[in-house]
């Protein structure tokens, strides 16, 4: 649900560097314009895609306001990002080869093969991938899905599976290709810490914030995430080596996987009959993260650039297009190695020199401020910073390489933000005092001091009506004057948070697909990190379960942990219960969609010992936060 955020207009200074940026870069360049339109088929007739019960997961004409000038509200760049990411429709990228852009915040690209298609990256919810393939159906017939591929272990790639083939499609025979480790990185993303990863996307995406020159206007990888229902059918086949070939439906493609670069489980494709490469999220019309806003864990720029050089050496001379899982296309051969390797000197680059500088001496946040990409990339509109930034992702380099810890003994042990934050309003002379220097500083347009400094007051006093109005006046400032689509979204949604309260969180990746395609030990993990620790300190229970067909599994619950381990556990006495049961009997009281007692009354369940010795292990599992405040305490 989108709420007004009794937006305020852009100060001077933010509008004046917003002027400036038009002045900066090359606005009047239109080949990447040319090529967000080219092969343009058509789109779909209505507007709002909805869920079964009429609920709106995404509407096409949302964004009909980029098409009118930049407002002072925007950073220029930024919206020419945007208004190239809103154009939606069915395109034809070469012949045989379709994507539908514009429909979520990935593509879905479409292969034509002898008698049916290849379906890539089925954006993230059925609803909008059914419509996808619906609105590809009605300009190219009705052939039907003769296999998926999954490139990579996002959910803005495989959530909207169920929208294009069912799982009696799949048993059927319509293979579903992904790279190795995809399962395995596709669930435990979600589930590990993907509560505190959805609340924090729902400000990276800015679902919440209203559509306008003032609000969300995109989130530069594309324009935001839609919000029906995720699924997961897990692959059927794997991809497990670099010059690995395929044929599916007469489609040929030759692979090459890219592990530890933009996810955990990545690849890329060549089509040789179609001299066309797929390069998935590893070369993108803009600056990718090595760690995103949301959370995620460190990519590595040195090992991304390394296989950048490698698809170049192994596809660029035969490949007339590369196109990938967001964006557009681009074509023409030399246009493709251009881009390629101005691609792979950006991470380089990045990484290269944060490590220079952090030998040095240099922090995070001095390296940060110091960095400056070379001329020649800086005039690239596809090295831009709008979903990565120069200053996160050294930021993130420097974190891959020294951890969190700057070396600095000042910083080991410093209090937390509440305490801090009381201590430092205190020194300055009161929150009085803070406020009215913060006014003159925002006055000045030192926004970034403003937001520094009041975030004390706030979190030392959360209900100063006062600090939360001027850190959120000062936040929406620094939205206006981003070229970054995610730093733009934090920004106001954190202005919005201040102003009303909590937004919520529109979508929840661990969905009962993922959690169903987490495997015993995944699940058995997933639960242990759900122990209140200082809770269950004093407990000690063991359970041992009989998994019919498989090996027995112990766990055990002692000083605040939970461990599980094949057969009997060497340290652990006789259990207090013992269960033989089903794997699928496991899940669902692992999962509590049974209580243990519903568990024991099942005809398909033998139990020995003390039934409620379980549900007292199960009670020292503490329930995620969906809805964690971000910017008060």
């Amino acid at each position: 649900m989108t709420r007004t955020t009794d937006a305020k207009p852009a100060e001077r200074r933010v509008a004046e560097a917003n002027a400036a940026v038009r002045e900066r870069f090359a606005f009047d360049d239109t080949r990447d314009l040319e090529d967000a339109r080219r092969g343009f088929l058509g789109t779909a007739g209505e507007g709002v895609i909805q869920d079964h019960d009429g609920r709106a997961v995404w509407d096409l004409g949302a964004y009909g306001f980029l098409d009118e000038d930049c407002p002072e509200t925007a950073n220029p760049s930024l919206w020419r990002q945007s208004r190239l990411c809103s154009d939606h429709g069915l395109f034809e990228v070469t012949e045989g080869i379709y994507q539908v852009r514009g429909f979520d915040l990935s593509n879905m690209t479409i292969v034509e093969g002898e008698r049916g298609v290849l379906v890539i990256d089925p954006l993230i919810c059925a609803e909008t991938a059914a419509a996808a393939l619906a609105l590809y159906r009605s300009h190219r017939g009705g052939r039907p899905v003769s296999a998926v591929l999954y490139t990579h272990s996002h959910v803005d790639h495989f959530g909207g599976v169920r929208g294009v083939v069912t799982d009696e499609d799949v048993a059927g025979g319509v293979p579903v290709f992904a790279p190795h480790g995809f399962l395995e990185h596709a669930v435990s993303e979600n589930v590990y810490a993907g509560t505190a990863m959805s609340r924090r996307a729902a400000y990276m995406y800015g679902a919440a914030l209203p559509k306008g020159g003032r609000g969300q206007i995109g989130a530069g990888l594309g324009q935001t995430t839609s919000t029906g229902a995720v699924g997961l059918i897990p692959p059927t086949a794997d991809i497990t080596r670099t010059g690995q070939t395929e044929t599916v439906d007469g489609i040929r493609m030759v692979f090459q996987l890219t592990p530890g670069t933009e996810a955990p489980a990545e690849l890329n494709i060549h089509f040789p009959d179609h001299a066309a490469l797929c390069m998935a999220e590893n070369a993108t019309h803009n600056l990718h993260n090595l760690l995103t806003l949301r959370g995620a864990e460190v990519r590595d720029p040195r090992v991304w650039a390394r296989y950048l050089t490698e698809a170049v050496t192994l596809f660029a001379g035969s490949s007339d297009v590369a196109f990938a899982s967001h964006h557009w296309p681009t074509w023409g051969r030399d246009r493709v190695l251009t881009f390629l390797s101005e691609q792979r000197d950006l991470y380089a680059y990045l990484h290269d020199q944060t490590v220079r500088m952090l030998n040095q001496g240099l922090t995070g946040l001095e390296i940060a401020e110091e960095m400056r990409l070379p001329p020649a990339l800086e005039r690239a509109w596809h090295t831009h910073g709008y979903y990565g930034s120069v200053s996160h992702n050294a930021k993130a380099v420097y974190q891959r390489y020294l951890g969190w810890f700057d070396g600095n003994p000042a910083h080991l042990w410093e209090h937390p933000p509440v305490e801090s934050a009381k201590r430092y309003v205190e020194f300055m002379g009161g929150a009085g005092e803070v406020l009215r220097r913060a006014r003159q500083s925002f006055a000045a347009g030192d926004f970034r001091w403003v937001a520094q400094v009041v975030n004390h007051v706030v979190f030392a006093d959360p209900d100063n009506a006062e600090a939360r109005a001027l850190q959120a006046d000062a936040l929406e400032q620094l939205g206006y004057g981003s070229e970054n689509g995610t730093w733009r979204n934090f920004y106001l949604m954190g202005a919005l948070e201040l102003r009303h309260g909590s937004v919520g969180t529109p979508t929840a990746t661990a969905s009962p697909d993922v959690l169903a395609a987490l495997s015993l030990e995944q699940l058995f993990d997933a639960l242990a990190i759900r122990v209140d620790g200082p809770r269950g300190w004093d407990a000690d229970i063991t359970v041992r379960w009989n998994v019919t067909g498989g090996e027995p599994v112990t766990q055990r619950l002692r000083n605040g942990v939970l461990v599980h381990v094949p057969g009997k556990a060497p340290d652990a006495a006789e259990p207090d219960t013992e269960i033989t049961l089903t794997e699928s009997d496991l899940r669902a009281v692992l999962l509590g969609t049974v209580t243990p007692e519903e568990l024991a009354a099942r005809d398909t369940v033998t139990v020995t010992g003390d039934i409620g010795r379980l549900t007292e292990l199960l009670g020292h599992l503490s329930a995620p936060d969906p809805d964690f405040a971000i910017v008060t305490p």
